[in-house]
C-alpha cells in the first residue's frame, strides 16, 4: 500500500471524526453553535466530502485543495479558543445575539472545549497532508 494513500485515508477519519462529533454536540447534546464554531464547520464539512472522495479514488492532487481549507479552519479554531481561554483576548464588540464564542460547553481536563477539539483535527489533517509527498523519480 502506497503510504500517500493511508496518510488521506487518515486525514480523511479525522474529517470524518470533525464532522461527525460536531453533528453529535449540536443535534444530540443541544449545544447550540456560536458564529466562530459555524465558520469551522465551514471548513471541515467539505474536508470530510472532498477527502472521502479522495481517497477511494486514490486523488492525491488533492492536497493542493485540502491545505488552504484546513489551514483556514486552524486559524479559526486558534483564534476562537483563545478566546474561550486568554483573558482579554476576546473582541472589544461583545456578541448582541445567540451564543457568545467565549462559552465553554465542554471543559475537560481545564483546556480541552470544543475549539481545541476543532483545532487538534484540523493540526492532523494538515500533518497527513503535510505528509503526502509526490512520488516523483
Amino acid at each position: 500500500m502506497d503510504m500517500r494513500q493511508l496518510y488521506m485515508y487518515f486525514a480523511w477519519v479525522v474529517s470524518l471524526i470533525a464532522t461527525l462529533g460536531s453533528l453529535y454536540f449540536s443535534e444530540i447534546k443541544g449545544y447550540i453553535p456560536c458564529e466562530l464554531c459555524w465558520y469551522q464547520r465551514i471548513a471541515m464539512y467539505p474536508l470530510a466530502f472532498i477527502l472521502g472522495v479522495a481517497t477511494f479514488k486514490q486523488e492525491f492532487t488533492i492536497k493542493k485543495y485540502v491545505l488552504p481549507i484546513a489551514v483556514i479552519g486552524w486559524g479559526i479554531s486558534l483564534y476562537h479558543y483563545l478566546q474561550q481561554k486568554v483573558p482579554g483576548f476576546a473582541p472589544i464588540k461583545p456578541c448582541v445575539g445567540g451564543v457568545p464564542c467565549n462559552a465553554e460547553y465542554i471543559n475537560w481536563f481545564g483546556f480541552v472545549t470544543i475549539p481545541f477539539l476543532a483545532l487538534i483535527a484540523f493540526t492532523l489533517i494538515i500533518i497527513f497532508m503535510l505528509l503526502m509527498k509526490s512520488n516523483k523519480k
